[in-house]
């Protein structure tokens, strides 16, 4: 973990001046309150609220987020009361303190899926601001993180519950890259045999994979300036959990699954993520009942974008287009 210093300096890139003073006293307010105070790891209690700031800070989040943030769990750990918190930093961040201390309180002591959704509305009941409900995202994320200090048996409450409750309300709010940091690091302490075999499988296709997706990501642009379509694509292999759950899901080797590569084209209008989609179904054959147009259809949460899959010299690829601010709002 970066010294404090370094992620203000990072942070600042975003934040105004007065902003970044008031985190940084929010810092040393923290760092007063916890001294003493140590991780299963060993490390000084500080680490963990800053690392929660920085995860947060990735996301852009404001200021009043990131104090909060830092100051988290002084009113769990020390005895330092909501009212001071109110006094000194707003009532606004007191308010996101106190929440993300409510939501500490709640026991999770089933692994039923339906009731594992009950909880899940609870949390989105509770917290009245959104910005809880990612303080404790990032909260829960740097604690799978740093897990690896804590006994096997309570690895695996944790992880177990992370899968059941945080990595779902994650994908809910369209985080995907911490949906599936989270999810990775459940199957590495709830199965490590699979994670690591996997991760081995994986790293050792990694050359014939990488050129695979240089190609056909060389393929599409090409196609993309014959239609004069602006856009760019990136394209990525599916993470580690997804692959073991499509294993699971269908019964099927590694061999079968591993090879489902995700792209996406960004383009400059709504017109044009259309047409891409036609130049896309040109080359490359569509699978059957796999298109959905989130773009006339949007999820609830808002997320546009048009999802297609289509095989590509007989590997599935699976293939996302939308505009750039579409891409800013996913």
């Amino acid at each position: 973990m970066p010294e404090a210093a370094t992620l203000f300096k990072e942070w600042s890139g975003y934040l105004k001046p007065e902003d970044l003073a008031r985190i940084e006293t929010a810092y040393d307010f923290s760092k007063n309150a916890h001294n003493g105070q140590f991780r299963a790891s060993g490390d000084p209690y500080i680490s963990h609220p800053l690392a929660v700031a920085n995860i947060l800070a990735q996301l852009h989040l404001d200021s009043q987020a990131l104090t909060a943030a830092l100051l988290h769990d002084v009113m769990e750990d020390t005895e330092v009361t909501k009212a001071e918190i109110s006094k000194k930093f707003g009532k606004p961040v007191a308010e996101l303190v106190d929440g993300v201390s409510k939501l500490d309180r709640i026991e999770f002591e089933t692994k039923e899926e339906a009731q594992a959704e009950n909880f899940r509305k609870m949390l989105l009941a509770m917290a009245r601001d959104v910005r809880v409900i990612l303080i404790k995202l990032a909260d829960r994320l740097h604690n799978m993180r740093t897990i690896a200090s804590l006994p096997q048996a309570k690895q695996t409450r944790i992880a177990q519950e992370t899968l059941d409750i945080y990595a779902p309300l994650a994908n809910r709010l369209g985080i995907s890259w911490i949906k599936q940091e989270l999810e990775d690091l459940c199957l590495r302490h709830m199965h490590p045999d699979v994670y690591y075999k996997l991760a081995q499988r994986v790293a050792k296709k990694k050359t014939e994979r990488d050129k695979y997706i240089e190609e056909v990501a060389g393929i599409l642009s090409e196609k993309l300036k014959e239609y004069d379509i602006h856009g760019t694509v990136t394209g990525r292999a599916k993470h580690l959990y997804s692959i073991f759950k499509k294993m699971e899901r269908r019964k099927v080797d590694f061999d079968q699954v591993y090879d489902v590569m995700a792209f996406r084209i960004v383009v400059d209008n709504i017109t044009e993520c259309y047409k891409a989609l036609g130049v896309i179904h040109s080359v490359y054959k569509p699978v059957p009942g796999r298109f959905k147009d989130y773009i006339g259809l949007p999820k609830p949460n808002g997320y546009q974008s048009l999802h297609t899959a289509v095989i590509g010299r007989h590997r599935p690829i699976e293939v996302q287009i939308r505009t750039a601010e579409m891409h800013q709002v996913a």
